[in-house]
């Protein structure tokens, strides 16, 4: 969830001079722009995936802090519940094997960590939602001992100024409060980084707003939340109302979300930046010593901390991210990222992995194409799509150029696969493995099978139509089954498939 910062207090002086500091920064990161100072000739690609921990009977272990002590892995970190971690997958770079060696990376990682958290009983667990979370999961006294973690909650609260409404209706309805930002930790996604050239950032950030919507139909994972079969991919509204410091009346002034799809294409990655500083004020307004100007006059590589920390507490669906790195030479280089967060975790490594290659190959083809899909789709339809996409799932209906409404997996297999074939080639993925990893996807479409799909299957044929103490015990007897196959690591289309 971001940098370290420690408890503290904020006085009315300090988000004065932050914002002065902010706004230094936009300047100076402008300056950097036109100066042309970014480092993106090899571009690496990245993976995150976010976990959840559960005892033997399927129930959440709210235990991270004793499983990343058993694990004793930097690759693997804290995240904001008690029942969540989160693995940073080394950057690498796609061509000269680099989607097998995430795959490899992950899956040796996983297993490692299973066998010594396992130990501590709290198994790993890849998937959108915990199905087995109830509402006592979900309370401030569940939150991660990490200080940002409180400093966030504190602030959004305060923002606010009320508790924080929880309203899903699809299937069934859930309607409740909390009086934490707790409900977002029941959000664990997968989140994909691409490194791209200033000049190829808007094409790159546009084709993977445009394509968000077909990758949660086919990738969604999250069809339960507090014993409620909701939304296919739930995590979408769940997270959009999780941290929302916005009242009502504010709402209905149209002041905008910080958990933002964004309200138009865009020319540069500036825009971006600029929209973050301008519409939204700090939540954690943590002030550093550098002097940006200074740093950059001296022909260093300024950190640009205060707008690093203000951007990731923007939580746009692709998020912009500047960063620096520590080059060969010892330098520090400047890049940009494009971070794509629309994925549910899981459910398995392979699954995650030809996520991947979907998007990797598809947004490098679109971005790259000689007519921006985005010039044939507004901005609104965008979105729309976005949320039909985490209703329905693989069952969605999106509008799509060229075919007008038509089903998810339609225009995946018609159009988007050959697409993003043609992108893999581009980045020099290997035939085979781009055919193995893309072929997941085109089986999964084929058959209407992705991991919401199989688990309110599952929940089902379990009883699970019932209610009370017969809808828990088909959700944990579906966590565990899910935990079996999760581990197994066969593709989900493949799951209930006849021996």
């Amino acid at each position: 969830m971001g940098d370290e910062v420690e408890q503290q207090e904020f006085t009315r002086e300090d988000r004065t001079r932050y914002r002065e500091k902010v706004r230094r920064n936009l300047d100076v990161f402008a300056r950097m722009l036109r100066e042309e100072r970014f480092e993106a000739a090899d571009p690496m690609t990245g993976l995150e995936v976010e976990l959840n921990l559960t005892d033997e009977v399927g129930d959440p272990a709210l235990k991270n802090a004793e499983a990343l002590a058993a694990i004793a892995d930097e690759d693997f970190q804290t995240e904001l519940g008690q029942f969540n971690i989160e693995i940073n997958v080394p950057p690498a770079r796609l061509r000269d094997g680099g989607l097998t060696a995430f795959e490899d990376r992950l899956r040796a990682s996983l297993n490692h960590a299973e066998e010594r958290s396992a130990a501590v009983g709290a198994h790993l667990l890849m998937i959108g939602i915990l199905p087995t979370l109830r509402e006592g999961h979900l309370g401030g006294d569940t939150i991660s001992a990490n200080p940002r973690y409180q400093l966030i909650n504190d602030q959004v609260l305060r923002a606010r100024g009320e508790d924080i409404v929880i309203s899903i209706g699809g299937r069934e309805r859930l309607q409740t409060t909390a009086d934490s930002i707790m409900p977002e930790a029941a959000c664990t996604s997968t989140q994909f980084h691409v490194q791209v050239r200033p000049e190829e950032f808007a094409a790159y950030w546009n084709a993977s707003q445009a394509i968000a919507a077909v990758q949660v139909a086919i990738g969604a994972n999250a069809p339960y939340l507090l014993g409620k079969e909701l939304w296919r991919e739930t995590r979408i509204p769940l997270f959009e109302q999780a941290t929302d410091t916005r009242s009502e009346e504010l709402k209905v002034q149209g002041v905008r979300p910080r958990v933002w799809f964004g309200e138009r294409w865009i020319t540069s990655v500036f825009d971006l930046f600029e929209e973050n500083v301008r519409y939204f004020p700090p939540l954690l307004p943590v002030l550093e010593e550098e002097d940006p100007v200074a740093v950059l006059d001296a022909g260093g590589t300024p950190a640009l901390q205060e707008l690093r920390l203000h951007n990731g507490t923007v939580y746009r669906w692709n998020r912009p991210v500047y960063d620096v790195v520590r080059g060969a030479g010892g330098e520090d280089l400047p890049h940009l990222r494009v971070e794509n967060r629309v994925l549910a975790a899981g459910p398995t490594v392979v699954d995650t992995m030809a996520n991947a290659a979907f998007y990797f190959g598809l947004v490098r083809a679109l971005a790259r194409g000689p007519r921006p899909l985005w010039s044939a789709m507004s901005f609104s339809v965008a979105e729309e799509n976005f949320h039909a996409a985490a209703r329905f799932g693989i069952d969605a209906q999106l509008f799509w150029p060229g075919l007008g409404q038509a089903p998810a997996t339609e225009i995946v297999l018609r159009r988007l696969l050959p697409l993003a074939e043609l992108g893999l080639a581009s980045w020099g993925v290997e035939k085979e493995v781009s055919d193995r990893l893309l072929g997941i996807v085109e089986q999964r479409c084929l058959i209407g099978m992705n991991g919401a799909e199989w688990l309110v299957r599952r929940v089902r044929a379990r009883g699970g139509d019932a209610t009370g103490e017969a809808r828990e015990e088909a959700l944990r007897a579906t966590v565990r089954d899910y935990r079996e196959r999760m581990h197994a690591g066969d593709p989900v289309h493949t799951w209930d498939a006849p021996d």
